[in-house]
């Protein structure tokens, strides 16, 4: 497939094959395990401590005639700690048993516990190459809710990687015709549940993906765009190219980052 490369001001200077990476068949399963994969392991261990709710002196006696034992009173066998006493009559209350006030979780979460979901190399690749071909895919890019121009997909050319300044890059992707593209991603809403009082109140649309060859002004010069992306191409991931396991991000290729895939056989 063969892509048409356009400069700063969206002129265009020649044409490219695709490289290898990008012939690879549209496979969302697989696109999704490797996404579950990455989230699976960025999560963060939980659990309660092995002791809660079993700090108390709840032992008690069922046997005939042992002193401070419950044997004869018509009670439940349930843990209890001593609440008060009058003489050797003593006033239980249930501790330590799941069901009782104070007592522990039947069954509480333990951070011993594997979160982590794998996915064998070859998968997690192929995975990789299937959603680099959904990027140039109009349809799939459409469907997932971006605003594109009509002459997308196209290649960036070297150009674009010298840009140093926020401003000049945002009048880049206004000529390339993403005006209504970053407008959709300055969209900030409050999330519904519980999130919202957990460090992640906000949500925003994920918007345009640039691929790098390496390290470049433009790396620092874009990371004030809300929803734009810049990545090394040797950093690229399932979930970059596909956030929420749904693929088809809005992706533009440097015509450096296209050399170095092709150069280097990554991800193959």
């Amino acid at each position: 497939m063969k892509l048409t490369i356009l400069d700063n001001q969206k002129n265009k200077t020649g044409e490219r094959s695709m490289p290898l990476q990008f012939s690879e068949e549209y496979r969302p399963d697989l696109i999704k395990r490797a996404v579950l994969s990455l989230q699976s392991s960025a999560r963060q261990r939980y659990g309660t401590s092995p002791e809660a709710g079993a700090r108390h002196s709840s032992k008690l006696s069922k046997r005939r005639r042992k002193y401070r034992g419950c044997y004869g009173f018509g009670i439940s066998r349930v843990n209890r700690k001593i609440l008060s006493r009058r003489g050797t009559r003593m006033f239980w209350v249930g501790a330590f048993s799941p069901q009782t006030r104070g007592g522990m979780r039947a069954h509480p979460p333990k951070a011993e516990k594997n979160l982590d979901k794998n996915i064998n190399k070859k998968e997690n690749r192929k995975a990789l190459r299937s959603a680099m071909a959904a990027t140039i895919n109009k349809e799939i890019v459409l469907s997932r809710g971006h605003q594109i121009p009509t002459e997308y997909p196209f290649i960036l050319s070297a150009n674009i990687e010298k840009i140093s300044k926020t401003s000049d890059f945002k009048d880049v992707l206004t000529k390339l015709g993403f005006t209504e593209e970053l407008e959709r991603s300055l969209v900030k809403k409050i999330r519904a549940g519980l999130g919202k009082m957990r460090g992640r109140k906000y949500k925003r649309k994920k918007s345009i993906l640039i691929v790098i060859s390496g390290t470049c002004p433009l790396e620092k010069a874009g990371k004030n765009i809300p929803g734009v992306d810049i990545v090394e191409v040797k950093a690229l991931n399932t979930e970059l190219l596909a956030p929420g396991a749904m693929p088809g991000r809005v992706t533009l290729w440097s015509e450096k980052a296209l050399e170095v895939l092709e150069k280097e056989n990554l991800f193959v």
